[in-house]
């Protein structure tokens, strides 16, 4: 066997090849043919369409010269072979009198079980126009294929003759069957039992020595991610049988591009075999041959080159460049090159121009609302330059452009692994074809060549993308989608103003993403975002980059107090692929996850060019739509064999690890740390304060809020409804409801006093008892009840609600409320991220309102993962497992309970300091706090980073000093400095000691301090 499977040793063991005799399935025999035959004959006499002298010389020739396979026999009835063949005597009839000498068979059946196609076909010719049989196999069978409902395909190539002079045609000939499976719900010892999860016809056909093939495939794609590709050798010809495994619905129209992929190199399939597995895998077979009298490379060379380029294919099957490399023009690898360099210019052509140079200039970028109306006018320019569609129409004008800028890239990234012990690969021969251009002369290329500046540009994006490619696993052999590590530093100063460290793009079938980093070691959530509409995927596409960058910016100033920098990483489903989110997030984990770890099987995992030079791990959490994906990131990476597997996400169950943040309230205690705060610096008693909460007892910070507070909570907004008591509302079935994490739907209404009232959202026109006022739609009433004169209150505390609930529009509303005009809320502590626009928060503060921003509040869920990311670096396997893995039905470890303890008083440590940073700074310099509170960010930020520079670090004394403050105690005691530092990463120690002095000296001493005091700093404290 040759190609690609998943251990070593059998790569070892040379070429597998199965005897000309065993043919891999056993030949289709229908016993009742000659039976059917006549009864066909009777049918069509009955008809009388044919003339009856003809009827028996047509049937004959039908079951006899067309070579259709028996199993089209077996399938289908006497009525429907007698349609057939009165259609195939009318197209005979039409021919004759066109004159035509070739017959054009094109039979079709479809049922809900199965479906026959029938149709010339000529060997290794992709059809551009025609009947598209195998794309609709694909979109109506192969595709939805699932366990519980799915589809096995068998098609065979067969020559026939035709009588009356014309000539001799091939045809093709599909069968489409439902499958029978003798497990439908397979156990797991069942699903790597061939025998359990095969079709009933699969295992009735297949020979012994398929059925054990394919037993090996199907525990391979078990076990990984990406296809398994095999190739054999049939003894005595010149045959290559391809069998590939994947996972179902893992890629899309990949049976038909396989197609197009062999034509391309001058084979066809005598036959070929889709079969579908009840464990969820699929296993395509193909019986490959040479076109006689071919010129192109010999099968036993090329056969390796199908091989290769099918990972390319079943990575992104179908792209709007196909037509190419069906024609011959493009190859398949400068086909999905042009592909990703067109998604690349869709994001990143320099669209701006001078115009917005200028407003920047004028604007002052500090002031929010010129910093609103730059980023708005930024959008618009955006969108009415280059559009994606238009782009596209210039890449097509110029396929030899392609070819050059894909040879300018692979040049750099391409490695002929088989060069060493066997001949150059097909891939390498191509490129020593190509003209070798330096990247002056191609830029000369693409100027004399384009027509004008809009199409210069688009192809210079092209070469910007080629020369910040930093590694790739383009030409992994074994991928599931395509990974990109880049150096953004073409991106431009103007727009993006904090420099990235590092960047990836991925695309694969279902969708594209990024993920963004602005420090070496860095960490923050995997955002999945959907789209209800083509209207809004075009607007998500849009805004896809810009939304990824300011995520990783925000999470960066958050990130202050722990080691980790700021990262954000977003995936993208395509408008079509809006069901598939999971497949798109493992696709995106292990293509990531394949430029982080070191390739080491030729064949497999290839090792690949690095420009980087060093080593890198991303840190992965929880975000919108991937919160329960996390565990799965988490095995896979240590199924992949990543030495920080147990780091490499946050948000993980308990048993593997994780420290919920909603259980032990992370985020909570942070922000309750600020309305603490509050109430201790204005002298406020907490019992005698009202208070509006957004966000119910069924979320996080709600349901924690509403435990830990003792205050008079008058109104609580939730995803049911608005729950509102003037006498506040009754604490002890508020705290019922936050512990059974219930909406407010749930509450008992005999608890509420006689002014209190709840309206849900599907409820309309309904009186409230206070004053009269008549709600007429309950959802708009939850909506904006945060500005309704009703929610006046000492504190507003938003939990949860959408972003951007409160902005220019209504934040007039909050300022004059009904109390002779004075603010609704004297005091805010905004726990949901964005709850207020920067404007809104300015404006209420100017008004008088004491407000705390949303960055610095809600910070404790970050500084939690934090902690146990360092844990997880920490501990070996062994010992991870034993204190800090919780088990069901097992007490939980000693030094897990205690290690939550400590992070709960780091985090409420932390946001005491910050809080008294703030307050103390805006008391001095009375400047806004949501101003002071970024100041703060970026003061500790940027020291941080010079700190892991300075010669500071390379003092011992010092350096230990600052780590034993830094590393919990509960960590050290554990397992001492020594075995810390051997441990945890170099880069991960030195932010750790640079993140703990950049807070403890800019929290004491403000964003702004003098030329000393950094000086009296370390010697008061060092």
């Amino acid at each position: 066997m040759t190609g690609t499977t998943l251990s070593d040793n059998d790569n070892k063991k040379g070429p597998k090849s199965h005897t000309i005799g065993d043919l891999g399935y056993n030949a289709n025999v229908y016993a009742e043919k000659n039976d059917q035959m006549v009864k066909v004959g009777e049918y069509l006499e009955k008809s009388g369409f044919i003339p009856k002298e003809l009827v028996q010389n047509e049937v004959s020739w039908f079951y006899s010269n067309l070579g259709i396979d028996d199993y089209y026999f077996a399938l289908e009835s006497v009525e429907t072979i007698a349609n057939h063949i009165m259609a195939l005597y009318g197209a005979k009839i039409l021919a004759f009198t066109r004159n035509e000498n070739v017959l054009d068979i094109n039979l079709e059946k479809e049922s809900e079980d199965s479906s026959v196609y029938i149709h010339s076909s000529q060997p290794g010719v992709s059809l551009v126009n025609g009947p598209q049989f195998e794309k609709k196999i694909d979109e109506m069978y192969l595709d939805p294929s699932a366990t519980s409902d799915a589809y096995r395909v068998e098609s065979y190539r067969s020559t026939t003759t035709v009588a009356n002079g014309m000539t001799t045609s091939h045809i093709r000939s599909y069968f489409v069957t439902k499958c029978q499976f003798n497990s439908p719900s397979p156990t797991p010892e069942q699903e790597t039992d061939i025998n359990e999860v095969a079709d009933q016809n699969f295992l009735k056909k297949a020979t012994e020595h398929t059925r054990n093939i394919y037993q090996d495939i199907i525990c391979n794609v078990l076990q990984r991610t990406g296809p398994v590709i095999e190739m054999y050798d049939v003894q005595g010809t010149r045959e290559r049988r391809l069998i590939i495994g994947y996972r179902q619905r893992s890629t899309q129209g990949f049976f038909s591009a396989m197609s197009d992929l062999y034509h391309y190199y001058d084979l066809y399939s005598s036959r070929k075999y889709v079969e579908q597995f009840s464990n969820g895998v699929t296993i395509m077979g193909l019986y490959l041959n040479p076109l006689p009298s071919t010129r192109a490379a010999p099968i036993e060379h090329s056969i390796y080159q199908v091989m290769k380029e099918t990972s390319l294919l079943y990575c992104l099957p179908k792209n709007p460049l196909q037509q190419f490399f069906m024609t011959n023009k493009l190859s398949v690898q400068e086909t999905v090159y042009g592909y990703v360099g067109w998604i690349f210019s869709q994001h990143f052509l320099n669209r701006l121009g001078k115009e917005y140079l200028s407003l920047t200039h004028i604007l002052d970028t500090t002031n929010p609302l010129h910093e609103d109306v730059l980023s708005k006018m930024k959008k618009r320019l955006r969108q009415d330059t280059f559009t994606r569609e238009y782009i596209l129409d210039i890449v097509k004008q110029y396929p030899d452009l392609i070819k050059l800028l894909y040879a300018n890239f692979a040049k750099v990234h391409y490695v002929n692994q088989r060069e060493a012990s066997l001949q150059p690969t097909i891939s390498y021969q191509r490129l020593s074809t190509v003209e070798d251009l330096t990247e002056d002369q191609l830029l000369k290329k693409i100027k004399n060549v384009t027509s004008n500046s809009h199409e210069q540009l688009v192809f210079e994006s092209f070469l910007t993308f080629n020369k910040h490619v930093l590694k790739t696993n383009f030409y992994q052999t074994t991928k599931v989608a395509l990974s990109f590590r880049m150096d953004p530093s073409f991106l431009p100063e103007i727009e993006y103003p904090t420099p990235l460290y590092g960047m990836f793009l991925v695309v694969g079938s279902e969708f594209r993403g990024f993920h963004l980093r602005f420090s070496d070691v860095a960490r923050g959530g995997i955002r999945m975002i959907r789209s209800r509409n083509r209207e809004a995927y075009s607007i998500n596409l849009r805004t896809l980059f810009d939304e990824n960058y300011a995520l990783a910016a925000t999470q960066h100033r958050k990130n202050k107090d722990i080691p980790e920098g700021g990262s954000k990483g977003t995936i993208l489903l395509d408008i079509d692929q809006q069901d598939k989110p999971l497949v798109a997030f493992e696709k995106y984990v292990d293509s990531v996850l394949d430029l982080l770890i070191d390739g080491q099987t030729i064949g497999i995992k290839d090792k690949l060019v690095d420009l980087t030079s060093k080593p890198e791990i991303l840190f992965f959490g929880p975000d919108e739509g991937t919160a329960d994906y996390m565990d799965w990131a988490s095995q896979h990476a240590r199924r992949r064999n990543a030495s920080f597997w147990k780091a490499f996400t946050t948000g993980k169950s308990q048993s593997l690890g994780g420290i919920p943040h909603d259980l032990y309230g992370m985020t909570t205690r942070s922000v309750h740390q600020y309305i603490l705060g509050i109430y201790r610096k204005y002298e406020l008693k907490e019992e005698e304060c009202t208070k509006l909460q957004t966000g119910g007892p069924d979320g996080d910070l709600g349901s924690n809020e509403i435990k830990i507070s003792k205050d008079k909570t008058i109104g609580i907004v939730d995803g049911s409804g608005v729950l509102y008591d003037p006498n506040g509302i009754e604490r002890t079935e508020l705290t019922r409801l936050a512990t059974s994490r219930l909406m407010i739907s749930n509450f008992n209404l005999e608890k509420l006093s006689a002014q209190g009232f709840r309206v849900l959202v599907d409820e309309n026109n309904v009186t409230l008892p206070a004053d009269g006022q008549v709600v007429e739609n309950g959802l708009i009433f939850r909506n904006t009840f945060h500005t309704n004169p009703l929610a006046q209150a000492t504190l507003f505390a938003p939990m949860g609600g959408r972003p951007e609930s409160v902005g220019l529009d209504n934040v007039q509303s909050l300022i004059e409320g009904p109390n002779n005009g004075a603010p609704l809320f004297k005091y805010i502590v905004e726990g949901a991220n964005l709850f207020f626009t920067q404007e809104a928060r300015l404006r209420l503060e100017k008004a008088g309102v004491v407000i705390f921003k949303d960055a610095s509040a809600n910070k404790g869920g970050v500084t939690s993962s934090s902690l146990e990311v360092l844990a997880a670096l920490a501990f070996n396997d062994q010992e991870f497992e034993e204190h800090m893995c919780v088990k069901e039905g097992k007490p939980i470890p000693a030094f897990y309970e205690a290690y939550v303890k400590e992070v709960q008083d780091i985090i409420e440590r932390n946001a005491r300091l910050e809080f008294e940073a703030l307050y103390e700074e805006h008391q001095k310099t009375n400047s806004a706090i949501s101003i002071l509170s970024d100041e703060l960010s970026n003061a500790i930020v940027q020291l941080n980073e010079q700190l892991q520079t300075t010669g500071l670090w390379e003092n011992p004394v010092l350096r230990e000093t600052v780590l034993k403050r830094a590393f919990p105690k509960l960590l050290l005691d554990k397992l001492g400095m020594e075995t810390l530092l051997k441990r945890v990463p170099e880069n991960y120690v030195k932010a750790i000691f640079g993140a703990t002095l950049a807070s403890q000296f800019v929290y004491k001493y403000g964003p702004h301090p003098d030329n000393f005091a950094f000086f009296e700093f370390m010697r008061e404290n060092y």
